[in-house]
């Protein structure tokens, strides 16, 4: 599926950064398997598939889209598409295959659709789940409707055909499974992989010491307190039948795209859990069986409409990672790598070329991992909730009227320690035509923490020039206008470091 939709999607974004995920499920929508593809999608993505099997009948043939954050998505560029998979001539589908991608745009105040936001009708096109193909065929009225509120229509068409291209091959791989094995086999064994990986989870976590631990880390939102800054609590339970994950004292909800939702504190979970277990694991529903997330309505990490939630997604649950791999600290002290970058760095801007055509651009540019207590941290590599690539800046390009004047590690950005974390990157942009863009980014007040007498990692940074003008410094969460010439200036943070420096003799 995931091959599919790389080979047949068009924008770069998708084609040449591969922000996608795909996934199988049964028919109760509970993900059997997934590709090794980005954490923040896979783990919420069962929300969204049994969002849509309750609310839209499904025959063969058909797919439902939904980007609703408030019905199992993660923010609106987000786009996924659920389909049936009926086996044997059966009534009722066996299994479901869906794949998520982010599209360049899909509305909103800016182009991107990532800007700063006060509510989520200012972030784009809002889509609770509905039949966008019928039978084999996309219902036009339906799409044109869709195109008609996003920016470069013809380039969504193009993506979205690359998504329909994937759900097709994933259900004919699993008719072929069918064919050779059985209806009986296939489904008994989606049971036993989940059951595996309950058992695997189940296994580590009693491994773990007893107790409780109360961790909290930060979110840059200005003006949300006195001191600009919004706080993510977590109250790690460990006990003999599994773990807990209380995260109801966190802060409200915010008039800031920071706000994320339950589906995307589900997928960190899931993801932090994957890390303790043995490589071979399967990753599924089955992760989750011993454990239990607690959030509260309202609250940062489960905000309700109409709250924004365009940077929930990217940053709030970067920093759901942090806080949990801190709580597992606390529990394993020395053991667990220090925190990575903290932020995807998130880049958009749009505009119109000198020939009149529209374009749009979205990337997450890299960042420092952090260093573990064996080993440094990698440098120039995306980390935890992402797993995309950089964009090759030949189809950068290409496609964009800009050029990439310097794509470089940022070296020293790493924090100090007996094991230096990971560099960052420094991006350098000039625009050939007029933008209009944001940067949303986190870690620019404090970088990454360290861990076991480590050393934080920079700050992130960015700034905008034209040549021969002093450089204007752009906040961790700015929209800005910018002529042609203009050129911005990125720089990502380092990870943590871990262990203390031995004195010099």
């Amino acid at each position: 599926m995931g091959a599919a939709l790389i080979r047949a999607s068009f924008s770069p974004n998708i084609k040449e950064r591969r922000d996608l995920s795909c996934a199988l499920f049964d028919a109760r929508g509970r993900m059997i398997a997934q590709a090794a593809h980005l954490p923040v999608h896979l783990g919420s993505a069962p929300l969204s598939v049994q969002a849509a099997i309750a609310a839209v009948p499904m025959q063969p043939d058909d797919a439902v889209l939904l980007n609703d954050p408030y019905q199992g998505g993660t923010h609106l560029p987000d786009l996924t598409l659920v389909s049936p998979v009926f086996l044997a001539g059966e009534r009722r589908p066996s299994f479901y295959v869906a794949n998520r991608a982010h599209h360049a745009d899909v509305g909103g105040a800016a182009p991107g659709s990532m800007a700063p936001a006060r509510d989520i009708h200012g972030e784009g096109l809002r889509i609770p789940p509905l039949k966008l193909v019928r039978g084999g065929r996309f219902d036009r009225p339906i799409l044109e409707l869709l195109l008609a509120n996003m920016r470069v229509p013809r380039e969504r068409e193009a993506d979205l055909d690359a998504q329909w291209a994937a759900n097709r091959a994933g259900a004919r791989r699993l008719a072929e499974l069918c064919a050779e094995h059985g209806r009986a086999v296939l489904v008994r064994r989606a049971a036993e992989l989940l059951e595996w990986s309950a058992r695997a989870c189940r296994a580590e976590l009693a491994l773990l010491p007893r107790g409780r631990f109360e961790v909290e880390d930060v979110l840059e939102v200005p003006g949300a307190s006195r001191d600009g800054l919004a706080r993510i609590r977590l109250r790690l339970e460990l006990a003999r039948s599994g773990a807990t994950f209380d995260f109801r004292t966190t802060d409200d909800q915010l008039e800031s795209p920071l706000n994320t939702v339950h589906a995307v504190v589900v997928s960190a979970v899931l993801y932090a859990l994957r890390l303790l277990l043995p490589a071979h694991t399967p990753t599924n529903d089955g992760v989750l069986a011993p454990v239990r997330v607690r959030t509260r309505r309202g609250s940062l990490v489960d905000a309700c409409y109409p709250a924004p939630v365009a940077a929930g997604n990217v940053e709030t649950s970067q920093r759901l990672v942090d806080v949990i791999l801190a709580g597992f600290d606390r529990a394993l002290p020395g053991r667990l790598p220090a925190a990575s970058s903290g932020t995807m760095a998130n880049l958009s801007f749009g505009g119109h070329d000198a020939r009149g055509a529209a374009f749009t651009y979205y990337e997450t540019i890299a960042g420092g991992a952090g260093a573990g207590p064996e080993r440094d941290g990698q440098s120039a590599v995306h980390t935890h909730m992402t797993n995309t690539r950089n964009t090759p800046i030949e189809a950068f390009e290409l496609a964009f009227p800009a050029r990439v004047e310097r794509l470089d590690v940022r070296r020293g950005s790493g924090g100090r320690g007996a094991r230096r974390g990971g560099d960052g990157v420094e991006k350098v942009v000039r625009f050939l035509a007029p933008v209009r863009g944001a940067w949303v980014a986190e870690r620019s007040l404090a970088g990454p923490i360290g861990r076991a007498g480590g050393a934080r990692g920079a700050c992130s940074e960015a700034e905008l020039a034209l040549d021969g003008a002093p450089k204007r410094r752009l906040g961790s969460k700015a929209a800005f206008d910018a002529p042609a010439g203009a050129r911005l200036t990125v720089r990502t943070p380092g990870g943590g470091g871990h262990g203390g420096l031995s004195p010099a003799p």
